[in-house]
């Protein structure tokens, strides 16, 4: 009876020790805090943000390099694979040597211990911890294979100064990933965790040299490397002091880093680092010239169009300096848009059947109750199509298309359709400014806009007239392992956000585009690269963009200034442009895209007027977006009733009707005419009536007021004398012999002739603005005064 209490004393006391054996592991094993990583596709740095205790170590590598694992188990662990966590032979050797020495000089730690030890921090060394360190990886084995334990140990073990871990080793120490590393520094980094505080490629260089080398001589004795590696080997330099981590994308490790979605340490991106080196280098060639006008800024982001996948992403110029907000992330901060929408407004309108590519649109002088957009080059064509006003970027004309179109619908277009986040209120608080910069807009929305617009554009071509909901779609930055077919299709969709046809004849029309040089003509900025391209300017000059847009890539370039300041040749064609040439230059080059038949149709339209043709109409065939056969026919075009030499205007009430000639003509107003004659030389203007005929037509006007148009606030400042200054009246008519009498609140101010401006001074208040020809036509408006 007492041998059976003593025996189940005895089992009770091993199953006790076997239970605290089993649960007396930590869990987790480490609980350090991580560096931030962001590498790129192939999983090379990008850039890295130092752990919250200042450490750089990095995540755990998914594996242990082959050189590296062979240099540290020759160098630490010659029996790891085949000891329990314990190695007796080592210990004991560690026994005899200390006591020979008579002093510490061996711990006789397996690589195990060594894990156990490192997540133990701090503890001192002495039997009762050595014990414990024996006990604990023991138990580490049972839990984990040799593989994750040599993972644990190369994510922890220290390599001098802040430097923890393999991979912030090979990193800091020579500017490379883990697997790249060479048999001598796989060597050279073995050995630093041994003493990391004594050997440190920035000192003791000599000592950590011998330390490697012994290291090299047993691999060479061990039949691990052969004489020609080992030779090799010894002949490499010991690195001098440590690199500095790469710092190639900073503000995307900032903006991922800090997503509450992700939450990891490691965060493999889309991004090509050579690519992305060779962005930012290119960004830093422009800011050192840009930097001479006090421009500090720029921020570039290319992406592929197929995929969605974001290629490059500079965010900023880190060489700015934080006093002009290097930090900042332009990538994602709203900024006035100037006049990069424009392209998408004439791409909606298309596709909405309001007009056809080479529908004319007046290009005059225009107010919206106190608003008067006005041309970059203060000048006006009367009449330009709605592709050149596209290729030119005029402003007059594409807020007039704006308004035809409609403020709320377009509003409508950019926040839900193409999910412009940054037009968060009312289409009412934009109005019609809108789409000359009166909303604000990002780098990423924006370039990934026109990316989706060729992905459509894309896909219908390749995929028989196809439309796909994932054909608009946010950017795409994180790598993924998982291989899907087709992974940019996905589910068809009933109706588009853009017809492809609308979206080939936008692409058209951005193919080659226009700007007034210095001189007022207009230069044709072309480029050997097929793409897509447009600029924007921002009131103030504060903001420069370019977007461009290729068959594989779309590219997207801001310029200016973080806080805002705006700068004397800020121009988008100027500051911007040239970059994203610069860029599409690094890209492989592209053919144009192809035209999307299914989706357009060949009809007659006006040779002058670029709407659907009459029978009135000079025709010619083109091709236009499918949704063109709904458009307006030509207006433009009536009969007139012309004398026998077609010279002068004529009626049945002073011309015998047998004898007129009736043409049809292209019909513009007398303010639109005075406009375009100076860039038409062949036009015809409307033939005067003959002599004795008086004109019947109450829908012919022969004059017109071009300032002030409408009702119109006119604030008039004072000059250094105190007196008011005098406001310059505008008008033109058809004849250019004719007279016109000028009248405010029916008192006579003056006549002209020929050159119809008038300089006055009407006291402040309002009046009526009253103008008569010879011939007794008549127009008014009223106006007010304001002192300033």
């Amino acid at each position: 009876m007492l041998s059976y209490v003593k025996k189940k004393k005895w089992w009770l006391l091993v199953a006790t020790v076997l239970l605290f054996w089993l649960i007396s592991l930590p869990s987790p094993l480490f609980e350090d805090p991580l560096s931030s990583v962001l590498v790129d596709k192939n999983d090379q740095l990008l850039a890295a943000k130092i752990a919250s205790d200042g450490q750089w170590r990095f995540p755990l590598p998914d594996s242990v390099p082959y050189r590296f694992e062979k240099a540290i188990t020759t160098f630490e662990d010659k029996r790891f694979y085949y000891h329990p966590g314990v190695d007796p032979i080592s210990m004991g050797r560690a026994v005899v040597q200390n006591i020979k020495a008579g002093k510490v000089i061996s711990g006789g730690s397996t690589l195990t211990m060594q894990v156990i030890r490192l997540a133990r921090k701090g503890k001192q060394r002495t039997i009762w911890e050595k014990l414990i360190e024996v006990w604990l990886a023991t138990r580490l084995e049972l839990s984990y294979s040799k593989k994750e334990i040599l993972q644990l140990y190369a994510g922890h073990a220290p390599f001098g100064g802040n430097v923890v871990g393999l991979e912030a080793a090979t990193w800091r120490f020579f500017g490379k990933k883990p697997t790249s590393l060479s048999w001598g520094e796989a060597a050279t980094l073995a050995v630093l965790p041994n003493s990391p505080a004594l050997i440190h490629p920035g000192r003791n260089r000599e000592l950590l040299m011998a330390k490697r080398n012994r290291l090299l001589d047993d691999l060479l004795e061990n039949e691990i490397i052969d004489s020609i590696s080992w030779s090799l080997a010894k002949e490499e330099a010991i690195p001098p002091q440590p690199f500095a981590l790469p710092r190639y994308a900073p503000h995307l490790l900032d903006r991922l880093s800090t997503d509450k979605d992700l939450r990891k340490a490691k965060i493999q991106t889309t991004l090509d680092r050579q690519l992305q080196i060779e962005v930012n280098t290119l960004a830093k060639r422009h800011y050192d010239h840009l930097s001479e006008n006090e421009i500090h800024n720029l921020a570039i982001m290319v992406m592929d169009v197929e995929t969605g996948e974001v290629m490059a992403y500079t965010g900023n110029i880190m060489d700015a300096g934080i006093e002009h907000g290097q930090s900042v992330d332009i990538i994602k901060a709203p900024r006035s848009s100037g006049s990069i929408l424009k392209p998408i407004l004439y791409a909606f309108m298309l596709d909405e059947g309001d007009l056809l590519p080479h529908s004319v649109v007046p290009d005059v002088p225009i107010n919206y109750a106190g608003y008067s957009p006005e041309n970059y080059s203060n000048t006006y064509d009367g009449l330009v199509s709605a592709q050149k006003a596209i290729t030119r970027s005029l402003n007059v004309p594409l807020v007039r298309m704006l308004e035809l179109h409609g403020l709320e619908k377009f509003h409508f277009e950019l926040s839900q359709k193409m999910h412009f986040t940054t037009f968060n209120r009312s289409a009412t608080y934009y109005g019609l400014p809108l789409i000359l910069g009166g909303g604000e807009i990002n780098l990423e929305e924006i370039t990934n806009s026109y990316a989706c617009m060729a992905r459509t554009l894309i896909h219908f071509n390749r995929e028989s007239s196809q439309y796909f909901k994932n054909d608009f779609r946010p950017p795409g930055y994180l790598r993924t392992t998982v291989k899907i077919e087709n992974p940019s299709l996905g589910p068809k969709a009933e109706a588009p956000v853009l017809g492809a046809g609308a979206i080939w004849s936008a692409f058209e029309a951005m193919r080659q585009l226009e700007r007034p040089d210095q001189m007022g003509n207009w230069e044709v900025f072309s480029n050997s690269r097929q793409i897509a391209w447009k600029t924007g300017t921002s009131f103030g000059f504060r903001d420069a963009w370019a977007v461009g847009v290729s068959k594989k890539y779309a590219v997207g370039i801001w310029v200016g200034n973080a806080d805002g300041e705006g700068r004397p040749g800020l121009i988008g064609v100027h500051a911007a442009a040239p970059i994203l040439f610069d860029v599409f230059d690094l890209l492989p080059n592209q053919s144009w895209f192809e035209q999307p038949y299914d989706d357009m149709i060949e009809i007659d339209v006006c040779a002058q007027s670029g709407d659907l043709a009459t029978h009135l109409c000079p025709a010619k065939k083109e091709w236009v977006p499918a949704a063109g056969k709904r458009s307006n026919p030509c207006k433009r075009h009536t009969i007139l009733h012309l004398d026998a030499l077609a010279k002068y205007s004529v009626h049945a009430g002073c011309y015998p009707p047998e004898n007129m000639k009736h043409l049809p003509w292209f019909i513009l107003s007398p303010l639109e005419e005075h406009f375009y004659k100076t860039v038409d030389p062949g036009y015809k203007p409307i033939p005067p009536f003959k002599e004795g005929c008086h004109a019947v037509d109450p829908d012919r006007e022969t004059m017109e007021l071009i300032y002030p148009r409408k009702f119109t606030q006119i604030y008039v400042p004072k000059g250094f004398a105190g007196k008011q200054e005098h406001v310059i009246f505008k008008a033109t008519h058809r004849k250019k012999e004719a007279t016109i009498y000028w009248h405010i609140d029916q008192t006579y101010v003056g006549k002209t002739m020929d050159f119809h401006h008038l300089e006055c001074a009407p006291p402040v208040g309002k009046h009526t603005l009253t103008l008569i020809d010879q011939d007794g036509h008549e127009i008014k408006q009223a106006f007010e005064i304001v002192e300033k």
